[in-house]
C-alpha cells in the first residue's frame, strides 16, 4: 500500500499571532511518498530537493518524528517507508518543516485501517515541529492541516473565516535564515505595554477577519513585539515592509521566522501589482527574489 501526499507553505505568526497564527499558501509545498510495510518501524529511504543534507534517522526527521509518534500511539502493527520531494526553501520562513510533517501524515492516515480526521493529526505533527525548532507549536501546522486561517493552540485548531476577496503576497529573498538562530534573537525581557499592545492587535486582526472588516485589520496588523527583535536579521526587510504597505496593504511583517516576507490585500490585483516593488526593494539589497500572490483561504494539504 502507498500513498503521496502535498502540503503547501504557509505564513507562520501573520505578524501579531506568534508561534499560534497562521495561513496556507498555494502555489508551492512539500511533497511526500510513504509506503505501508511490514516492519515496525519508519526509514526514511529518500529526500530529494533540500539544499543541504537533511537528517535521514527518522527520529531526527519532521516527518519522521510524527509517523513515530503515529505508530506509538495507534500502537501500529506495521511501520511506513518514506521519502521526500521538498519543494520550500530550507530557512525561508515559509514551513519548510512543517510542510514535509504534515504531508507524511496525511499519506500515512490514508493507509491507516481507519483513518483519523485532520484534528487529530495535529498532536502527531507537534512532535514532528519539536524537532525543526525545539519547539511544540502549530502556527504553520494548522494552516496547512486545515486550509485557509487558523488559530492554533497547544491542543486544538481553529478556523478563522476570511473574505474570499483578500489575499496575500509572500515574497521569498534568496537568502537562509535558520529558525532556531531566528528564534535566540527573541531571547531576553519584554515590556508589559508591548504585551498588551500586541494582544490588541490580535484581537483586531482576528475580529476584522471575522466581520470581514479591512479597517479593523489594517488597525491591528502591526507587530510590535517580535518583527523589532527579528528585522535586523533581515537585510532589505525594512525597505520591503515599506514598499507592500505603499501599495496599499492592510499590513505587513515577516513570514514564520524569516527571511521572507509577507503583505495582505483586500483584492487579488493588489497584492499581484505589489510583487514587483516589494521584490525591487531586496533587489536594491543585492538579493534575487521569489513571489507568490495566493488567496488567504488557501487549499490545505490534498492526497495525490
Amino acid at each position: 500500500m502507498i500513498a503521496r501526499a502535498f502540503a503547501p507553505a504557509s505564513v507562520g505568526n501573520v505578524g501579531v499571532g506568534f508561534d499560534i497564527l497562521g495561513h496556507a499558501i498555494a502555489g508551492v509545498g512539500d511533497t511526500v511518498t510513504v509506503r505501508r510495510i511490514a516492519e515496525r518501524e519508519v526509514r526514511i529511504e529518500a529526500i530529494r530537493g533540500a539544499d543541504v543534507p537533511l537528517p535521514r534517522e527518522a527520529a531526527l526527521n519532521t516527518a519522521g518524528a510524527s509517523l513515530l509518534a503515529l505508530r506509538q500511539a495507534l500502537d501500529l502493527p506495521f511501520g511506513f517507508a518514506v521519502e521526500i520531494d521538498k519543494g520550500i526553501p530550507l530557512g525561508s520562513g515559509m514551513g519548510g518543516s512543517a510542510a514535509s510533517c504534515v504531508a507524511a501524515l496525511v499519506a500515512a492516515n490514508a493507509l491507516l485501517d481507519s483513518a483519523l480526521d485532520r484534528h487529530a493529526l495535529y498532536r502527531f505533527a507537534l512532535e514532528g515541529e519539536l524537532v525543526a525548532s525545539g519547539g511544540r507549536h502549530g502556527d504553520n501546522l494548522g494552516p496547512m492541516l486545515l486550509g485557509g486561517l487558523v488559530l492554533s493552540t497547544a491542543d486544538r485548531l481553529v478556523p478563522i473565516p476570511v473574505p474570499a476577496r483578500w489575499h496575500s503576497l509572500l515574497v521569498h529573498p534568496d537568502a537562509v535564515l535558520e529558525t532556531r538562530r531566528a528564534r535566540a534573537a527573541l531571547q531576553g525581557s519584554y515590556a508589559l505595554g508591548d504585551f498588551v499592545a500586541q494582544s490588541a492587535n490580535l484581537a483586531l486582526v482576528l475580529a476584522g477577519c471575522h466581520q470581514g472588516d479591512a479597517t479593523l485589520v489594517r488597525a491591528g496588523l502591526r507587530d510590535v513585539l517580535v518583527e523589532p527583535r527579528r528585522a535586523p536579521l533581515i537585510i532589505g526587510f525594512d525597505a520591503a515592509r515599506a514598499a507592500a504597505l505603499a501599495a496599499g496593504a492592510m499590513g505587513a511583517s515577516i513570514s514564520g521566522a524569516g527571511p521572507s516576507v509577507f503583505a495582505w490585500f483586500e483584492d487579488q490585483a493588489s497584492a499581484q501589482a505589489a510583487a514587483a516593488p516589494v521584490q525591487a526593494a531586496f533587489a536594491a539589497s543585492g538579493f534575487d527574489s521569489q513571489a507568490w500572490v495566493s488567496s488567504l483561504a488557501a487549499p490545505a494539504a490534498v492526497l495525490l
